[in-house]
Protein backbone atom coordinates (compact mmCIF):
# COMPACT_ATOMS: atom_id res chain seq x y z
CA UNK A 1 0.00 0.00 0.00
CA UNK A 2 1.46 3.35 -1.03
CA UNK A 3 0.75 6.41 1.08
CA UNK A 4 1.73 10.08 1.05
CA UNK A 5 2.86 11.24 4.49
CA UNK A 6 1.19 14.41 5.78
CA UNK A 7 3.61 14.71 8.70
CA UNK A 8 7.02 13.37 9.76
CA UNK A 9 6.75 9.81 11.08
CA UNK A 10 9.75 8.50 12.99
CA UNK A 11 11.46 5.49 11.37
CA UNK A 12 9.19 5.76 8.32
CA UNK A 13 9.69 9.03 6.47
CA UNK A 14 9.24 12.77 6.28
CA UNK A 15 6.32 14.96 5.29
CA UNK A 16 5.34 14.64 1.59
CA UNK A 17 7.30 11.39 1.11
CA UNK A 18 5.59 8.57 -0.79
CA UNK A 19 6.11 5.41 1.27
CA UNK A 20 5.10 1.80 0.90
CA UNK A 21 3.71 0.20 4.06
CA UNK A 22 1.73 -2.87 4.99
CA UNK A 23 -2.02 -2.41 4.45
CA UNK A 24 -2.94 -2.91 8.11
CA UNK A 25 -0.46 -0.28 9.32
CA UNK A 26 -1.77 2.20 6.76
CA UNK A 27 -5.49 1.55 7.24
CA UNK A 28 -5.49 1.12 10.99
CA UNK A 29 -2.92 3.67 12.14
CA UNK A 30 -1.49 6.13 9.63
CA UNK A 31 -4.68 7.18 7.84
CA UNK A 32 -7.00 7.38 10.90
CA UNK A 33 -4.38 9.34 12.89
CA UNK A 34 -4.05 11.83 10.02
CA UNK A 35 -0.39 11.01 9.34
CA UNK A 36 -0.98 9.91 5.73
CA UNK A 37 -3.35 9.78 2.77
CA UNK A 38 -3.68 7.24 -0.03
CA UNK A 39 -1.28 7.85 -2.91
CA UNK A 40 -3.88 8.07 -5.68
CA UNK A 41 -3.12 9.67 -9.02
CA UNK A 42 -4.91 12.91 -8.11
CA UNK A 43 -3.17 13.04 -4.71
CA UNK A 44 0.20 12.62 -6.45
CA UNK A 45 -0.57 15.50 -8.84
CA UNK A 46 -1.61 17.70 -5.95
CA UNK A 47 1.57 16.73 -4.08
CA UNK A 48 3.72 17.66 -7.08
CA UNK A 49 2.07 21.08 -7.32
CA UNK A 50 2.43 21.69 -3.57
CA UNK A 51 6.10 20.68 -3.66
CA UNK A 52 6.75 23.05 -6.54
CA UNK A 53 5.18 25.94 -4.64
CA UNK A 54 6.92 25.07 -1.36
CA UNK A 55 10.45 24.72 -2.77
CA UNK A 56 11.43 28.30 -1.98
CA UNK A 57 9.95 28.12 1.52
CA UNK A 58 11.79 24.84 2.21
CA UNK A 59 15.12 26.37 1.20
CA UNK A 60 14.53 29.19 3.64
CA UNK A 61 13.79 26.73 6.47
CA UNK A 62 16.90 24.68 5.62
CA UNK A 63 19.03 27.85 5.70
CA UNK A 64 17.63 28.67 9.16
CA UNK A 65 18.41 25.12 10.37
CA UNK A 66 21.99 25.39 9.08
CA UNK A 67 22.34 28.73 10.86
CA UNK A 68 21.18 27.16 14.14
CA UNK A 69 23.61 24.24 13.71
CA UNK A 70 26.52 26.61 12.99
CA UNK A 71 25.53 28.81 15.92
CA UNK A 72 25.52 25.86 18.31
CA UNK A 73 28.80 24.58 16.85
CA UNK A 74 30.88 22.80 19.45
CA UNK A 75 29.04 24.41 22.37
CA UNK A 76 28.96 22.39 25.57
CA UNK A 77 25.84 22.73 27.70
CA UNK A 78 25.53 22.17 31.42
CA UNK A 79 22.42 20.64 32.95
CA UNK A 80 21.89 20.49 36.69
CA UNK A 81 20.16 17.51 38.25
CA UNK A 82 19.66 16.25 41.78
CA UNK A 83 21.94 13.30 42.38
CA UNK A 84 22.76 10.79 45.08
CA UNK A 85 26.18 10.24 46.58
CA UNK A 86 27.15 7.57 44.04
CA UNK A 87 26.62 9.87 41.02
CA UNK A 88 23.24 8.46 40.00
CA UNK A 89 20.64 11.15 39.41
CA UNK A 90 17.05 10.99 40.61
CA UNK A 91 14.98 10.32 37.50
CA UNK A 92 16.60 11.07 34.15
CA UNK A 93 17.58 14.05 32.03
CA UNK A 94 14.91 14.59 29.39
CA UNK A 95 14.81 16.24 26.00
CA UNK A 96 12.75 19.03 27.57
CA UNK A 97 15.63 19.96 29.89
CA UNK A 98 18.07 20.00 26.97
CA UNK A 99 15.64 22.10 24.92
CA UNK A 100 15.38 24.60 27.80
CA UNK A 101 19.19 24.76 28.09
CA UNK A 102 19.45 25.50 24.37
CA UNK A 103 16.72 28.14 24.67
CA UNK A 104 18.71 29.82 27.47
CA UNK A 105 21.64 30.07 25.03
CA UNK A 106 19.37 31.66 22.39
CA UNK A 107 18.54 28.62 20.21
CA UNK A 108 14.91 27.55 19.92
CA UNK A 109 14.91 23.80 19.25
CA UNK A 110 11.74 21.76 19.73
CA UNK A 111 12.18 18.92 22.20
CA UNK A 112 10.72 16.47 19.68
CA UNK A 113 13.72 17.14 17.43
CA UNK A 114 16.18 16.00 20.15
CA UNK A 115 17.19 12.38 20.76
CA UNK A 116 19.69 10.70 23.06
CA UNK A 117 21.90 7.73 22.17
CA UNK A 118 21.52 6.36 25.69
CA UNK A 119 19.48 7.04 28.82
CA UNK A 120 20.94 9.91 30.82
CA UNK A 121 20.65 8.68 34.41
CA UNK A 122 24.13 9.43 35.76
CA UNK A 123 26.36 12.43 36.17
CA UNK A 124 28.85 12.94 33.38
CA UNK A 125 29.22 13.96 29.76
CA UNK A 126 26.80 12.90 27.03
CA UNK A 127 25.86 13.72 23.45
CA UNK A 128 22.47 14.32 21.86
CA UNK A 129 21.40 14.40 18.23
CA UNK A 130 19.42 17.39 16.98
CA UNK A 131 17.33 16.73 13.86
CA UNK A 132 16.93 20.33 12.80
CA UNK A 133 15.84 19.56 9.23
CA UNK A 134 15.46 16.58 6.95
CA UNK A 135 19.04 17.13 5.71
CA UNK A 136 20.53 18.94 8.72
CA UNK A 137 21.56 16.88 11.75
CA UNK A 138 23.83 18.18 14.50
CA UNK A 139 25.28 16.69 17.68
CA UNK A 140 25.48 18.70 20.86
CA UNK A 141 27.61 17.82 23.88
CA UNK A 142 26.28 18.36 27.37
CA UNK A 143 27.39 17.67 30.90
CA UNK A 144 25.12 16.65 33.76
CA UNK A 145 26.28 18.06 37.08
CA UNK A 146 24.95 17.72 40.62
CA UNK A 147 22.52 20.41 41.74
Amino acid sequence: MELILKDDVKNLGYKNDVVSVRPGFGRNYLIPQGFAILATESARKQLAENLKQAAHKAEKIKTAAIAIAEGIGEMKLTIKAKAGENGKIFGAVTTLQLSDALRDKGFDVDRKRISFNEDVKNLGEFTALLSLHKEVKHTVNFEVIAD
